[in-house]
């Protein structure tokens, strides 16, 4: 799951120079000098120790040393020593890498997890509405840890996330939702959505019309963009979503509905009749579908697979396609769509079809389209 000390621009290759123009001598001055650069930029501290711990040392400058003679690493030294590292036993370089620190890493990451919290690098307007719940972890010495995959999709993957502040009691988890680029992505559902929607720039609106890679990747970012905004809107406004909790770049940060123990709650269409409240579920999903077209939209693509019921508690999720019913042409069709392909589900264990198309219409008439 984690990828740890790729390759960074905070480590580069010392490239000497040919033997002819330098002599062993200037070499060793060289990195010498260079170490001590490094050592001053980075860790000034230990400047006054190198210092005190050179005292009383002499140094030949016509001495020849050869380095490997002092290292374990070395035939001499070590007669078990093949020339080659050892990065672990069992032959897993990220075991070697548990018990050994570059230079650099203990600055660069954090002691455990897998990064730094990201809640500084978002703007105000990229974290959510206020005020939070309590649950949201904002310290800045929090440190982000994934703990798995819990779904893939077309559009997008979701990872479960938990951000705990080290050595506290402060943690909480939290679903991180990955937009894929534009060359991983299936547009073939863009269209008909993006209608009624532009971009501030014509040669983006065109590209996204074309659907250049320019235009994908555009695409891409407003539909993150999009989620983002729709849960901030539909949380402030008291439907049942999950909370967002911040956005940076194509990375969505939102409540995890499920259980202390990364366990996920269950989408509407896995439950069985006997395990649900039938009238009550269906009295959650017209007050939430209400509360939506009151505000003049349409979620565009809902079914019983993106509704999650949580300890009887109804969650509506994947809004990024959310639909202005009165900007989009064919509005009062997708939110009709949206009542009838959830209302067949609720059929299918016992509700009366003629109150699916009265919650249609009581929908039409909230929305202001009749």
């Amino acid at each position: 799951m984690r990828e740890r000390f790729a390759d960074t621009e905070s480590f580069s290759r010392i490239r000497s120079k040919s033997s002819k123009q330098r002599s062993q001598h200037h070499k060793e001055a060289a990195y010498g000098q260079a170490f001590d650069e490094y050592a001053a930029r980075f860790e000034p501290q230990y400047e006054d120790a190198y210092a005190e711990y050179s005292d009383g040392v002499e140094y030949h400058e016509d001495a020849e040393y050869d380095v490997q003679n002092d290292s374990e690493y070395s035939p001499e030294y070590n007669p078990e020593y093949d020339g080659e590292y050892d990065y672990a036993e069992d032959g897993d370089p990220d075991s070697f890498a548990e018990g050994y620190e570059y230079a650099g890493a203990s600055s660069d990451g954090p002691p455990v997890g897998d990064r730094w919290s990201t809640w500084d690098q978002s703007t105000p307007t990229e974290k959510g509405p206020e005020p939070r719940p309590d649950w949201v972890v904002t310290e800045l010495a929090a440190v982000d840890s994934e703990l798995g995959i819990v779904k893939t999709g077309k559009e997008a993957d979701v990872f479960l996330l938990e951000r705990a502040v080290p050595g506290t009691g402060r943690r909480t988890l939290m679903a991180a939702k990955r937009y894929r680029d534009g060359q991983h992505r299936m547009f073939h559902r863009d269209s008909g959505y993006l209608e009624g929607r532009s971009h501030k720039e014509s040669r983006v609106s065109r590209a996204m019309a074309k659907r250049s890679s320019f235009g994908k990747e555009a695409i891409a970012g407003q539909w993150a963009g999009a989620e983002f905004a729709a849960l901030s809107r539909l949380w402030a406004a008291g439907m049942a979503v999950p909370y967002p909790v911040q956005i940076l770049g194509t990375e969505i940060l939102m409540e995890f509905i499920g259980d202390e123990s990364g366990k996920a709650a269950p989408r509407l269409a896995q439950l069985r009749s006997e395990e649900i409240d039938l009238e009550d579920l269906w009295q959650q999903l017209g007050h939430n579908l209400s509360l939506l077209a009151r505000d003049g939209y349409a979620h565009g693509d809902l079914s019983a697979y993106n509704i999650l019921v949580h300890e009887g508690r109804m969650v509506i999720i994947d809004v990024p396609q959310i639909v202005d019913i009165v900007a989009n042409p064919r509005g009062r069709s997708f939110l009709e769509r949206d009542v009838r392909n959830v209302g067949a589900w609720f059929v299918s264990r016992g509700l009366a079809e003629e109150r699916v198309e009265e919650l249609a219409r009581e929908l039409a008439y909230d929305a202001r389209l009749d």
